[in-house]
């Protein structure tokens, strides 16, 4: 059976494209990571998701970003953003070079486990102003996955897949219940604790979202 790595934080995204993996035939291995983020909220949620779809093998690997900040995410005296994204702003929730980081790990462990595809949850519609969220870095990262690597070379290298990042919001959330996710136990918001904010941006996008596909009982503020 062909192999892919998901990059699954827990989140809708990442889930809904792991999912997405599974139902494209793939044997997954999940990649997750302990960055140095202002909870460990997101990643007990990647361990849920990743049981209920039936992923075996799930990499857990520490690579503390915080330790030089740059991130409201990985910097608790930064307050979290709750007024919403402003076009052309990069807000401060942005992790300087943290997909780099991660797709650079998942294409080592790409290889190592002979896996075709890494899937990714990126999206460039109903983001917020990530630089490494667009399609043009997408494309300009798989010509760099296909020189710097051994199957690469060879002439069959590693596909980056990212097959939410043109959907918008609500796009993601019917493809996911199309796909089975778990929505309820995936996790989106900035802040940690038992229950999401409602108040940061990310979970104001996704309840938006949900509402507007028709399933506000998931909202965290229906």
């Amino acid at each position: 059976m062909k192999k892919a790595v998901v990059l699954l934080s827990g989140g809708l995204d990442s889930s809904t494209a792991a999912a997405q993996a599974i139902a494209d035939g793939y044997d997954l291995n999940a990649l997750s990571f302990r960055y140095g983020q202002r909870h460990g909220r997101e990643l007990v949620a990647a361990k849920v998701i990743a049981s209920q779809l039936g992923i075996t093998q799930h990499f857990i690997v520490d690579v503390n970003l915080s330790q030089w900040g740059g991130s409201s995410l990985t910097d608790v005296q930064q307050p979290l953003p709750q007024d919403g994204t402003a076009s052309g702003v990069i807000p401060s929730t942005y992790v300087p070079g943290r997909n780099t980081v991660f797709i650079s790990l998942a294409l080592s462990l790409a290889e190592a486990q002979e896996a075709e595809a890494i899937y990714l949850g990126i999206n460039a519609v109903d983001y917020s102003g990530y630089p490494d969220c667009r399609p043009e870095y997408l494309d300009t990262f798989q010509k760099l996955a296909s020189l710097s690597s051994k199957v690469g070379v060879e002439g069959k290298p590693i596909e980056l897949k990212a097959p939410l990042v043109m959907d918008s919001k609500v796009d993601i959330v019917r493809r996911a219940v199309a796909l089975n996710v778990p929505i309820p136990q995936t996790w989106s918001c900035y802040a940690g604790g038992d229950t999401p904010c409602g108040k940061c941006d990310s979970c104001r996008i996704r309840d938006q979202a949900l509402i507007e596909a028709g399933y506000p009982q998931w909202a965290s503020h229906p």
